[in-house]
C-alpha cells in the first residue's frame, strides 16, 4: 500500500515547553487511522502539523512522497488541496448558503463557477443533503452541519481527510450517522482519514489503525483489532476499560481455589467452542460472569470474564491451553 502521510522524528515546542516528541508515524493509503488522547496529550497540535496549520520544530512530514513541512506558501497552498479538514464546529459561512460553503475552496482555487456548481451539487448528494443545497447553517442541524463540512472538505478531491473531533458537538445519534457516512466515503472513494479523539467509541467504530498519544509522545500503535485484543500500555488500557466489558470488583467474589480471567478472543478464535473444549480436557470449572462481542472496523474481538475453578496444576493447563488457542488472558 502507498505511504500517503509520513511523518519522521517530529517534535513540537511552545515557548521552551515540549508538546510533541520524537513522532514516527505512517498512514497508509485507504486507512481509517484514529489517533487517542486524553485532554493535553498532544493529538491536536499533531493534527494542526499534519494539515500544515503548524510547523514542527523538529523533524518532517511528508504527503504522498512530498515533503511539507517547511515548505514555501507557494508550495504550501498547492499541497494543500490535497488534503481536507473537518473541524469540532463546523467552521461554516452563516452567511453563505450550503452549497456555497461547499464550493468556497473551489473559489479559493480558481475552479470556473459552473464547474464549482456541479461537484458542489454532485457532493451535497453524496453526503445526503440533496434538498438542503439552499439552506443556511442556522437552519441545519448540527448532524447536517457537518455533512456540509465533510462535503466541504471533499471539494477539491483531497488526498486524505484530518478530522478534529468531528463528533464531539453531536448528540450519540448524529455522531453514528457521521462516522457511518465517513466510513462510507472511506469504502467507496477510498479517501484516506486521520481524525483525532479521545473517545475509545469512535475508534471502535470506523478505524483501521490507532495510535495512542500520551504526554505528546505515541506509547502504542497498530490495528484497532490488535489494540482491542491485546493492548500493551496502561494508557491504552485505561482507554478499552470504557469500552470494553467489564464488571464491579463486588459483583467478583473469590473463594479457595478460584481464579478470576478476563479473556479476549480475537477474529481468529472469536468463532471457536475454546471454553468448551478447555473444560472437558482440564479438570476445572468455569463459570462465565460476563461476555460479549466488540464488532470493529477491521475485526472481531470477544470478551469474557469467568471463574475458573480446580487445583493448580490444572489451570495452569487450562491457561496454557488458552494461550495456545490464541486466547488473550489476565488475571484479575
Amino acid at each position: 500500500m502507498t505511504d500517503v502521510i509520513k511523518i519522521k522524528k517530529l517534535s513540537k515546542y511552545f515557548q521552551g515547553i515540549c508538546a510533541l516528541k520524537n513522532i514516527n508515524l505512517t498512514v497508509r493509503e485507504g486507512e481509517v487511522f484514529g489517533i487517542i488522547g486524553m485532554s493535553g496529550a498532544g493529538k491536536s497540535t499533531l493534527l494542526r502539523c499534519l494539515a500544515c496549520l503548524e510547523n514542527p520544530t523538529e523533524g518532517e512530514i511528508f504527503l504522498k512522497g512530498e515533503k511539507i513541512s517547511g515548505i514555501s506558501q507557494k508550495k504550501l497552498r498547492s499541497s494543500r488541496k490535497n488534503m481536507g479538514m473537518i473541524f469540532q464546529h463546523f467552521h461554516l459561512f452563516e452567511s453563505r448558503s450550503a452549497l456555497q460553503n461547499i464550493i468556497y475552496p473551489l473559489e479559493i482555487h480558481g475552479v470556473s463557477k459552473n464547474e464549482s456548481l456541479t461537484r458542489g451539487q454532485r457532493l451535497l448528494e453524496l453526503v445526503g443533503l440533496k434538498d438542503k443545497r439552499d439552506c443556511y447553517p442556522p437552519q441545519l442541524s448540527g448532524g447536517e452541519r457537518q455533512r456540509v463540512a465533510i462535503a466541504r472538505a471533499l471539494a477539491n478531491e483531497p488526498s486524505v481527510i484530518f478530522c478534529d473531533e468531528a463528533t464531539s458537538a453531536l448528540d450519540p445519534r448524529s455522531t453514528k450517522a457521521i462516522l457511518d457516512l465517513l466510513s462510507e466515503l472511506n469504502a467507496t472513494l477510498g479517501i484516506t482519514i486521520v481524525l483525532i479523539t479521545h473517545e475509545m467509541e469512535v475508534i471502535k467504530q470506523i478505524c483501521t489503525h490507532v495510535a495512542v498519544l500520551e504526554n505528546g509522545e505515541i506509547v502504542e500503535e497498530g490495528e484497532t483489532a490488535d489494540l482491542f485484543s491485546a493492548p500493551r500500555h496502561p494508557t491504552t488500557k485505561r482507554f478499552l476499560q470504557n469500552v470494553t466489558h467489564d464488571i464491579p470488583e463486588a459483583l467478583l467474589p473469590r473463594k479457595d481455589g478460584q481464579d478470576l480471567l478476563r479473556l479476549t478472543f480475537s477474529s481468529t478464535c472469536v468463532k471457536e467452542p475454546v471454553i468448551s473444549r478447555l473444560i472437558k480436557q482440564f479438570q476445572v470449572e468455569v463459570n462465565i460472569l460476563f461476555g460479549g462481542i466488540d464488532l470493529l472496523k477491521n475485526g472481531t474481538v470477544g470478551c469474557l470474564v469467568v471463574a475458573m475453578t480446580g487445583v493448580d496444576a490444572e489451570k495452569e493447563k487450562a491457561r496454557k491451553f488458552l494461550t495456545l488457542a490464541g486466547v488473550q488472558w489476565e488475571v484479575l
